[in-house]
């Protein structure tokens, strides 16, 4: 799923994650089983609060969840976007042939504007790739500016993969004591009337404006 991350714009990363991430303890070591590569894009604090979901997870149900994040995938800027995404294909394969079922994935790549979610076959009916991307991710995601980035990736990353460990755990009937709740979901939803009322209110004075200079 190729999404186009430059042209989304956002106020601000949600009020919720990102006074979680200020409360959270960092890592000695910015490291984690559960994210193979980051490119130091996401918060020592988010990384500890995606560490502790991602064992209890594995530990509760055995399942990983790993993220995959890349300022590149040193892709040929020529190529065409037909070429680019089959580039894109046969890198994330070699990733998930290296993983060990049950799992969920989630990769992104920034500069090519690129954010997918993989799971295992045992959890297709559990995980909604949909939902995740659209709901809890990309709506905080914002425009590509370097000043904000490292807060707006970690809160996105860790809202998703929050919200997978919750609903992983749902289907075995448990509650994580991680779970950092729905607060994401509610900001995502907030986000979407937001931008709806926004357009609305542009159509509303685009016809007013319209209707005055046809008056004149």
């Amino acid at each position: 799923m190729l999404v186009n991350l430059k042209n989304l714009s956002i106020l601000k990363v949600g009020v919720f994650l990102t006074l979680l991430l200020f409360f959270i303890p960092t890592l000695q070591a910015s490291t984690t089983p559960y994210i193979l590569s980051h490119d130091e894009l996401i918060d020592p604090r988010a990384i500890a609060k995606i560490n502790e979901i991602g064992t209890e997870v594995e530990t509760k149900t055995g399942v990983k969840i790993y993220l995959f994040v890349k300022e590149n995938y040193e892709i040929d800027d020529s190529l065409t976007m037909k070429e680019k995404f089959e580039k894109i294909k046969i890198y994330e394969n070699q990733l998930l042939h290296n993983l060990n079922t049950p799992y969920v994935l989630i990769t992104m790549s920034l500069d090519q504007t690129h954010l997918n979610l993989f799971t295992s076959p045992e959890l297709d009916s559990i995980i909604d790739k949909n939902e995740i991307l659209n709901d809890y991710i990309i709506p905080l995601l914002a425009s590509k500016d370097k000043n904000k980035l490292f807060s707006k990736v970690s809160a996105a990353l860790l809202n998703g993969y929050a919200q997978i460990g919750d609903e992983i755990a749902a289907s075995k009937n448990i509650k994580l004591e991680s779970s950092i709740g729905s607060g994401g979901k509610t900001f995502g939803t907030i986000w979407k009337v937001f931008m709806y009322f926004i357009i609305v209110t542009g159509l509303v004075a685009y016809t007013i404006a319209v209707l005055k200079s046809k008056k004149r």
